[in-house]
């Protein structure tokens, strides 16, 4: 077919085009149908298609996170049980601050029970915590080393919580033997209100 015939078609006269122009005009009429879907219609839903593809992914992550957590309630479950019951026994072992007097007696008659001679036993100002209060106690008493050691053993022994900070063990001045200082701490829980 040549040009000059192109230019005689009649858009009236269509279905006697002939058979090759017939069928290069379905392809262009089937191509801009497509291109005029595609940037109109399909294009936006293939967008909005990945996004909800992804948010998919995203939502699918969150419920197994979910699942597995519901999974293992039970197991949480118990182990606040047991953390409660481990709470309630190391709150049992505070003293109140009632208990302080005989806890201080404890700690003395346990040093002289190993057979420390005390040169100070000085109970500090006690400090305020958001949940307990603390009560430091300096110390400072002459033994020998094997004496400390079974002091600082039975200090740990006690029914009371006594820790033991800043410890320094010298020669005693006088040569008779050695001299350990420390901190000793005792703590008590504040109830809700903040009472001692």
């Amino acid at each position: 077919m040549k040009l000059a015939e192109l230019n005689n078609l009649d858009l009236q006269d269509a279905a006697n085009w002939p058979r090759p122009v017939k069928l290069a005009t379905a392809v262009l009429v089937f191509g801009l149908v497509i291109a005029g879907g595609w940037y109109l219609d399909w294009n936006s839903q293939a967008k909005a298609l990945k996004r909800l593809t992804a948010r998919e992914a995203e939502l699918r992550q969150g419920f197994e996170l979910r699942q597995q957590r519901a999974a293992s309630l039970a197991a949480y479950q118990q182990r606040l049980i047991d953390m409660e019951a481990s709470f309630g026994a190391l709150l049992s072992q505070l003293p109140s601050q009632a208990d302080v007097p005989k806890l201080l007696d404890d700690i003395s008659q346990t040093g002289l029970a190993n057979g420390l001679e005390f040169e100070l036993f000085r109970p500090q100002a006690e400090v305020q915590r958001e949940f307990h209060a603390e009560l430091p106690i300096a110390i400072r008493a002459r033994g020998s080393y094997h004496q400390f050691a079974r002091f600082i053993s039975d200090l740990a022994n006690l029914p009371r919580i006594v820790t033991v900070h800043d410890i320094s063990i010298q020669r005693s001045g006088d040569g008779g033997g050695l001299t350990m200082e420390l901190l000793a701490k005792t703590y008590w829980y504040l109830d809700d209100v903040g009472a001692q």
